[in-house]
């Protein structure tokens, strides 16, 4: 709780007045000002009192009992632990350790309750004499780093007041070894280690039983400032300040000078070897709940790190698993592609974008602020050979996204927010809105069918152009051109064929088609009701466009996305449940259901056709694939009775794109989703005879003879192009028998250019 200094004002003046008494000192001023000090100070101490951390609280934070989560099907996703640390029994800390801290932060330990008024007058004095020295005993510091929020670290009497307050609660709950412990375990140590046991492991790679004295003096050596005696980049220093600590432990008998004049010769001898949090099979997905759980940790009056929640939420660990391994198996594949497109020889030809780049980073922007020019910043950084070999290694590292729906109970059962956490903790299903392409024109023909159109309906396939306004003419397009043809609106959209989809858009209007989308599921982002919006170009998340397909699967009704079923205590006692709101029907039943019936179409015979061909699914299926203007997104999402799953794949910087044939949401996308449907059918963690209500207006297809349905595509596919090899250098060797190295027949889905204006923006990487 943050104190409200104005309250306090009249106080504080009052203060300072006697103090400016004391500049121009009368004797009666003097006795005044003697006389009301105490009492003054004593009032304000009072006041702070109840804006500190109650005994409660600290009984709380020692104890330490992490949220634990859990799937649904009782598998540990993550332990929300406060800090990178293991906590360890005092007893089983070497007592070089507790010598050496005792000896160097608080030689009086075993004689004050908290606070060392003899230290601290000393510090005092020292600093008033220019000679800046801290006073705080061991249990003001634990105070400190316990509740660096209520107590803060600011070099403000305020602080120290409550600092020592603090540390007087302290010292009347806890025994003085159960303070020593609760220090040794909650003391930061860089590099994620927090706690003596994470810093023995990190700096030494042993247990902290099993420090020697060396050890033990240079660990306690960094708390008196862990980045200036870090042994790792500062060895000197962590050097010079572990004899420090050596003299100060033969000061209080703790070793011997015989000891001492033999020991500061030897060398610090590291074993450094960096701590990393466990990363769990969901971190994506963890680090969007512990956000969420504190928020209701925080309404409920309860402490996510210290209270022993346990979370049960909808995440099943087996589909998980298999969405992990879909996306890795994909977007290895398709660096390989990106290395060969964007190799070092390649690079060295975008001459103006690799500036860009340059100019786009921290290094850049110190350089500019040292005084150089742009152009003699650009060229000093480009001369640095590691630092152009880390920049292309950043912008072409490949992304990809994956999440999972069951579309009746809006559970998340599977997310996969990147390739790695650990290189890229950004989310591409939650946080990063991009272009969705034409897995948009979903809502277009929906509010079509909701109006009344049939999907047997036609519009000729012929050149549309659209005033815009303000002399521009939007003119979208397709591969191949116009062709003059009569085409129905079931092929249309089973084709992903521009120039219906935008005729369809003027018919029903951009505001309606918005409204719908919204209704399905797109309610976080903004969406600009504009006819080129047909084709997907207001950015949009992952989850926003699963949710809304859900919708479709879920015959009209949006159900809100669930991902915590119930909280428990530690001793199982229910806390809190959690159901799905009551559904929306966003879309006419029967409306949903046309619209369903058709995108089965996609799958059958479209721009989709890859799960049947290539992935050999027969079951009642339905999806849409979408890629965005210069392939810089692709997209797939694919509809089951009980599950729903997207997949985008694109680079963080939309300015780097795949070629114009991987870059296609069937050939980047399209594999991740269909790997992981696959295996999931073959897993019996899908129903492969589970059927839409949505009446089917053509049969299934007959599923493909067994030497079709091959490792590397069906029999009567083409090779692809000249243009879509695989780079030189890279295996043309599966890396999964799921992996499809051959084409599927598509229709471009161009983003759309307006003409007489500026061309398109690519698609924005969203705001973190």
């Amino acid at each position: 709780m943050k104190i409200d200094l104005t309250r306090l004002q009249p106080l504080l003046a009052q203060v300072r007045h006697r103090l400016q008494l004391m500049r121009h000192p009368t004797r009666r001023g003097v006795a005044m000002s003697l006389a009301a000090l105490p009492a003054l100070v004593l009032l304000y101490v009072l006041i702070l009192i109840p804006f500190t951390p109650s005994i409660q609280n600290i009984e709380k934070a020692r104890l330490q009992h992490p949220a634990i989560v859990l799937s649904s099907d009782n598998v540990e996703l993550a332990v929300f632990k406060r800090a990178n640390r293991h906590w360890t029994r005092l007893a089983d800390i070497s007592p070089h350790v507790v010598d050496a801290l005792i000896a160097t932060e608080d030689h009086r330990f075993y004689q004050h309750h908290g606070i060392d008024f003899k230290r601290t007058l000393s510090a005092a004095l020292h600093t008033f004499g220019g000679d800046t020295q801290g006073g705080s005993t061991i249990t003001q510091q634990l105070a400190r780093n316990l509740y660096p929020d209520q107590v803060g670290r600011a070099q403000t009497l305020t602080r120290k007041i409550k600092e020592a307050i603090t540390a007087l609660k302290i010292e009347s709950v806890y025994s003085k070894p159960q303070i020593l412990e609760t220090y040794l375990n909650t003391v930061p140590f860089l590099y994620n280690a927090y706690g003596i046991e994470m810093a023995a492991r990190t700096y030494f790679d042993k247990p902290a039983d099993k420090l020697d004295v060396l050890q033990s003096a240079t660990l306690i050596g960094m708390l008196k400032g862990t980045a200036y005696y870090n042994p790792v980049l500062n060895p000197e220093r962590a050097l010079e300040r572990r004899n420090t600590v050596l003299a100060q432990m033969v000061k209080y008998h703790k070793l011997t000078p015989a000891q001492f004049q033999l020991l500061q010769k030897k060398p610090l001898r590291l074993n450094f070897e960096r701590q990393t949090d466990p990363q769990g099979p969901a971190p994506h997905f963890t680090a969007y709940l512990r956000r969420w759980l504190i928020d209701w940790a925080d309404r409920n009056d309860y402490n996510i790190y210290a209270d022993g929640l346990v979370v049960h939420t909808t995440i099943d660990s087996r589909l998980q698993a298999l969405a992990n391994q879909a996306v890795k198996r994909q977007a290895d594949r398709l660096q390989g592609v990106a290395n060969g497109e964007w190799g070092p020889r390649a690079w060295r030809t975008r001459t103006n974008l690799v500036r860009a780049f340059v100019r786009g980073t921290p290094e850049y922007t110190v350089a500019r602020n040292a005084g150089m020019t742009d152009e003699q910043a650009v060229n000093e950084l480009q001369s640095d050979t590691d630092f152009m070999r880390e920049l292309r290694q950043e912008k072409t590292r490949l992304q990809a996204g994956f999440v999972a729906i069951d579309p009746t109970d809006g559970h998340v059962l599977a997310w996969v927010g990147s390739r790695d956490f650990r290189e890229d903790p950004y989310d591409h299903v939650q946080q990063a809105r991009r272009q969705p392409g034409s897995t948009f024109k979903a809502f277009v023909y929906g509010a079509a069918f909701e109006q009344g159109e049939r999907p047997t309906d036609t519009f000729v396939d012929q050149a549309v152009a659209i005033p815009l306004g303000g002399g521009t003419v939007w003119r979208p397009t397709d591969a191949g051109g116009p062709t003059g043809r009569s085409i129905t609106l079931r092929d249309g959209l089973v084709h992903s064929i521009n120039t219906i989809t935008a005729q369809v858009m003027q018919t029903v209007g951009p505001a309606k088609v918005a409204k719908l989308a919204r209704a399905m599921g797109v309610r976080q982002s903004k969406l600009d009701a504009v006819p080129s919006l047909a084709l997907g170009t207001s950015p949009v998340t992952l989850k926003e466009m699963v949710s809304a397909y859900s919708t479709i699967a879920d015959d009209g009704a949006y159900v809100e996305p669930v991902v915590v079923t119930r909280i428990d205590d530690r001793n199982g006692n229910v806390l809190a449940q959690f159901h799905h709101k009551p559904p929306e029907q966003a879309l006419p039943v029967a409306a949903a259901q046309t619209l369903l019936d058709v995108m089965r179409g996609v799958v059958d015979r479209g721009t989709g056709a890859g799960i049947r061909n290539t992935f050999g699914i027969q079951a009642d299926v339905a999806g849409k694939t979408g890629t965005t203007q210069d392939d810089t997104d692709g997209w797939f999402i694919l509809m089951a009775p009980r599950l729903v799953a997207g997949a985008w794949v694109g680079f963080n910087d939309n300015r780097v794109t795949l070629n114009s044939y991987w870059g296609e949401g069937a050939h980047s996308a399209l594999p991740i989703v269909g790997d992981f449907f696959r295996h999931a059918l073959d897993s019996h963690l899908i129903d492969p005879r589970a059927r839409f209500a949505a009446p089917r207006s053509f049969a299934l297809p007959r599923p493909p003879a067994l030497n079709q349905v091959d490792v590397r595509g069906t029999s009567d596919d083409a090779q692809p192009p000249a243009s879509a090899s695989l780079p030189p250098g890279t295996s043309s060797a599966p890396l999964s028998p799921l992996i499809p190295l051959v084409p599927f027949t598509v229709s471009r889905d161009p983003a759309p250019v307006p003409e007489a204006a500026a061309p398109t923006e690519p698609a924005s990487s969203g705001s973190p």
